[in-house]
């Protein structure tokens, strides 16, 4: 294949990752009619449509994934093979796609801040999104995600930790409307939960089961608006040890129980699980999560 085409499928690469002609064309530095150019040219070159245009963007199709996950796997590659010829250094560059549940993303940026400092070539690109990011088709390098434990054959999982979370209020709010004095006494308070009234997280499923429903009076869909709003006052809500430690204002209502722990999952691809930037970020993070409360 000739250079040129190179070019065309590094750029559909960027577009199916991003979403965007104008991401897409920032990530590459060229102007965004270069992208659709060749979009246009590869598609034509290859008799397939690769996306779906609409007023938000680009979305791949079948056609588009399969070459997402080719360029990806290529694009890694060339990345290991650098780190061969020139020394471990120089396959730390480029891009880490980093994935994660919304309510941890806070977590990680200690952990973030470091390795971006040992590493200063490396670009890491951090997604907080409720949709599970496909790791075959290279969405993501890295995936750190909820609950059950993964059980797709052609990933790695490991075991990230649990961090703790209890029930809090703010102490304005404790002052005008007391303590919780044990689950009988759930009825007498304001709770925030979320949207999904049937959220699998056992924390949520204790709510469910132990506060009347019209008590819930804020439901949120991003537990990270759950947390702030228990900072602001509005009631009693779930928030993680490790967001409470530092925060003099927040009273622990009910102490932390061990299924309310969030077990969480490490989750690599094995195509891309002994790339040398996948394996010192996610060796990076295992180590941070030993401190995690």
């Amino acid at each position: 294949m000739e250079v040129e085409n190179w070019d065309e499928i590094r750029t559909a690469f960027h577009v199916a990752r991003l979403g965007t002609v104008s991401g897409a064309a920032e990530v590459l530095g060229v102007h965004h009619a270069t992208v659709i150019r060749h979009i246009d040219a590869l598609e034509k070159r290859l008799g397939v449509k690769l996306f779906q245009r609409h007023a938000r963007g680009y979305t791949p199709t079948e056609a588009g994934l399969d070459l997402l996950q080719v360029a990806q796997a290529t694009a890694d590659q060339f990345e290991q093979l650098a780190g061969r010829l020139h020394g471990q250094g120089a396959a730390m560059t480029g891009e880490l796609v980093l994935t994660s549940v919304d309510s941890v993303a806070q977590l990680l940026m200690p952990t973030l801040a470091s390795f971006q400092e040992e590493h200063p070539e490396l670009v890491i690109r951090l997604i907080t999104d409720a949709r599970v990011f496909r790791l075959e088709y290279g969405e993501a390098h890295v995936a750190i995600r909820a609950g059950a434990k993964p059980d797709d054959p052609d990933n790695v999982v490991q075991a990230l930790g649990c961090p703790g979370m209890a029930l809090f209020a703010h102490r304005d709010y404790v002052e005008a409307h007391g303590m919780l004095e044990g689950e009988a006494d759930c009825a007498r308070h304001r709770f925030i939960g979320p949207t999904d009234e049937n959220h699998r997280a056992k924390n949520f499923q204790w709510l469910k089961e132990n506060v009347p429903a019209e008590r819930i009076t804020l439901r949120v869909s991003d537990m990270r608006d759950g947390v702030a709003a228990v900072k602001a006052g509005v009631g009693v809500g779930f928030v993680p040890l490790w967001a409470a430690r530092n925060d003099p204002d927040l009273v622990e209502l009910s102490p932390p129980r061990p299924d309310w722990q969030m077990q969480l999952w490490l989750v690599t691809h094995v195509d891309l699980h002994r790339t040398a930037k996948v394996q010192s970020f996610t060796a990076a993070l295992k180590e941070a999560a030993r401190t995690w409360p």
